[in-house]
């Protein structure tokens, strides 16, 4: 069976009116800030195929311009000048107010255009040098006066403005959208969650569901167990503390995982999923507490999980702790007055 296509040779490949789709998916991971991405790719687009707004004010305000380019060939100065013009000419008319970034995104570019674009100073000389010889007809068929004004806003405009973004960036930051299993539904994590071993001493985020653990322990062993460091005291709850322990850790290691992989949504969705199903098993009587944690992880080990791209890493052990985290949260009690 013939491998599937890695994701950057999906994009490279892609049509330029995909490509846009694609950028458009991938700059709210960049800017989280953005009010509105939204696609201006077309005729008369005045040399925006992305905009990112910053404002409610959108072009009359603060807002950055990507400026898609999926080529054979690698982009190079030639091309991206002739974008550039285009930009000043559409800024200098009223179109819109200067771009604050102007991202260049492509599948390849050139070896010197990165390195034009680092000297900002150097680049808007070598613009403007072109400028005033160019037969770019946009730029020919302005009036004196019209192209006076062009000069003048790229004369006075930091060019550090311009840059351009690599491909394997974008891919990376793009798997944090909830976008990418669309998108990529067979591409694979070089690597999972990686295992998080209970340290000995508990942290402060463990501190809540222990709390929980340990009425368990002092309903079940009263007179022997009252507080966290009588447990050790009494193997059968020592033992089981050790298991909690190991199930929070599992349930952290995807935590961490989904917020520096993917995105903290799709951890969110798993708590949801596990939550909807053992909150009735949860809300059933019990002889005490212990009963029903043991109910509840026996159920939070089998939940079936919403598809998304992190599912595939939530093991039983992961389930079963995020039921610690919903504890944490107050969502999950164990203990209940009156039981016995």
């Amino acid at each position: 069976m013939a491998s599937m296509p890695s994701p950057k040779k999906i994009v490279a490949f892609s049509d330029p009116d995909e490509f846009e789709e694609f950028v458009k998916e991938w700059v709210p991971a960049l800017e989280p800030q953005y009010l509105l991405v939204e696609r201006h790719g077309g005729s008369g687009d005045h040399g925006i195929d992305v905009a990112g707004y910053l404002s409610q004010q959108r072009l009359e305000g603060e807002w950055h311009n990507y400026q898609c380019k999926r080529y054979a060939a690698a982009l190079a100065w030639a091309t991206a000048a002739q974008e550039m013009r285009k930009m000043f000419v559409a800024a200098s008319a009223g179109e819109f107010t200067v771009p604050t970034r102007y991202v260049f995104v492509a599948p390849r570019f050139s070896r010197s255009l990165p390195r034009q674009f680092a000297k900002p100073t150097e680049c808007r000389a070598k613009f403007l040098q072109e400028l005033s010889t160019t037969r770019d007809k946009i730029v020919v068929d302005l009036t004196s006066d019209q192209r006076r004004a062009v000069e003048e806003l790229a004369a006075t405009t930091d060019f550090a403005m311009f840059e351009c973004v690599d491909l394997d960036e974008m891919l990376a930051q793009h798997k944090t959208t909830p976008h990418w299993l669309d998108r990529f539904p067979h591409a694979p994590f070089e690597q999972g969650p990686q295992e998080m071993v209970p340290p000995p001493q508990h942290s402060d985020d463990e501190a809540r569901y222990v709390q929980r653990l340990v009425d368990i322990y002092r309903e079940r062993y009263p007179g022997t167990i009252n507080r966290l460091e009588e447990v050790p005291h009494v193997e059968e709850a020592d033992d089981h503390l050790k298991r909690q322990r190991v199930a929070f850790y599992a349930a952290e290691a995807l935590r961490v995982f989904a917020r520096d992989a993917t995105t903290p949504a799709y951890f969110e969705r798993v708590k949801k999923d596990v939550h909807s199903i053992v909150v009735e098993t949860a809300a059933r009587s019990y002889p005490d507490g212990w009963e029903r944690l043991g109910a509840v992880m026996t159920v939070a080990g089998t939940v079936q999980l919403t598809p998304t791209i992190l599912a595939p890493f939530v093991e039983p052990e992961a389930r079963k702790g995020v039921c610690h985290h919903l504890a944490n949260e107050d969502r999950l009690t164990w203990c209940r007055k009156g039981e016995k």
